[in-house]
């Protein structure tokens, strides 16, 4: 994988729980996978949940802060962003993913809002994780996780390296 150039970003839009972020370092950290957080966060960055959450991954995680969406546009022109929420009518197993695609999430407490969406959505690009149970949701990082394994599948990035 070229560190240049990341095969996947994962974006998270206004995160409120320490712990899910901390996670999720932690996963960007173990796939290469670059992780933009997008402001207010709900919590400081040096809260000791969230490094505790990302154990010693900080180091091996590239992450950004962005103050707006539209400025992590900005820096990655050329992402498709596909954005996760139970809103949605299609499944994200209908995507074909291409490198440098954007998975984008809301905050905890309530997704992406759907006035968010009508802004950013403008190629019809909003994907559901199926949920066959009576769940309402899934949490943030556990649904991050899916959807990063399913792109990185599909984009032939897991074959493990051996030294």
């Amino acid at each position: 994988m070229n560190a240049s150039f990341p095969t996947l970003h994962l974006v998270l839009v206004t995160p409120e729980i320490p712990a899910n972020t901390g996670n999720l370092v932690r996963l960007c950290a173990a796939t290469g996978v670059h992780l933009h957080l997008i402001e207010p966060l709900g919590f400081r960055l040096d809260d000791r949940i969230c490094k505790r959450a990302g154990l010693d991954y900080w180091k091996d995680c590239r992450f950004d802060v962005h103050l707006t969406f539209e400025h992590f546009e900005q820096v990655q022109p050329k992402a498709r962003s596909f954005f996760l929420s139970t809103k949605a009518e299609t499944s994200m197993y209908q995507v074909q993913f291409q490198p440098g695609d954007a998975l984008v999430m809301g905050p905890e407490s309530s997704g992406l809002s759907v006035k968010f969406l009508a802004r950013h959505d403008q190629h019809g690009r909003t994907r559901r994780l199926p949920m066959p149970g009576k769940g309402r949701s899934l949490n943030l990082s556990n649904a991050a996780s899916i959807a990063v394994y399913e792109a990185l599948r599909q984009l032939g990035q897991l074959e493990e390296k051996h030294a």
